[in-house]
């Protein structure tokens, strides 16, 4: 799951939705929160600083642990079951990760990937010309397993017909963001290259 990019505050900090609060674990304050971070370890560790959507709002990270794969966060100053049932809803955003670490550890937010034309990669299993343009990344989707990147094909293709006679037509297709179907990505050129198993581009 990748983190999702919002807006810039008034001072230019570049702000990631981290995760939203949900309702109110026991009588002390702690809260259960839904993520949309793929590093929650670090995110929720004590004394981190989470904000919301404004960029001001301030919460600090008090404590925070995992209860049957639930993250179960304590806010200093939110101490009793009132004040956190008042959170309830709540959007936390988070400071970006520095970009050159992002880029040496290989790790993307969904902004850095949609609008990246989708070539061929060198060497591929199909058999095909390496850099032939298969299409261009319109969005980031999360699955259980993986990210996937949906591509908007080049051209529709015909994949059979329906029950009335009528031609199917797909005009995209998911590809898994995994190393070894998407192995290279060059931001600075605006491409990625692909390495598909057969079947899994309509057309291909």
């Amino acid at each position: 799951m990748a983190e999702q990019n919002m807006h810039d505050d008034p001072q230019q900090r570049e702000l990631l939705r981290v995760a939203r609060i949900g309702r109110a674990q026991g009588l002390k304050g702690e809260v259960n929160v839904r993520l949309y971070t793929d590093d929650p370890e670090w995110r929720f560790e004590p004394g981190s600083v989470l904000y919301e959507s404004d960029g001001e709002t301030e919460y600090t990270v008090e404590g925070s642990r995992v209860v049957k794969d639930r993250w179960i966060i304590k806010f200093e100053g939110t101490d009793d079951r009132t004040a956190a049932e008042a959170l309830n809803g709540v959007e936390l955003y988070g400071e970006a990760d520095d970009p050159d670490e992002m880029l040496e550890a290989d790790e993307w937010y969904p902004k850095d990937l949609i609008g990246l034309e989708a070539r061929l990669a060198d060497d591929n299993g199909l058999g095909l010309p390496a850099g032939q343009v298969v299409g261009k990344v319109v969005d980031v989707i999360d699955s259980p397993a993986q990210s996937l990147l949906k591509i908007r094909l080049v051209a529709p293709v015909v994949t059979g017909q329906n029950s009335k006679d009528e031609d199917v037509v797909e005009t995209t297709a998911l590809v898994p963001f995994v190393e070894e179907i998407v192995p290279d990505i060059d931001p600075d050129e605006q491409y990625l290259t692909i390495d598909p198993p057969g079947g899994l581009i309509p057309g291909l």
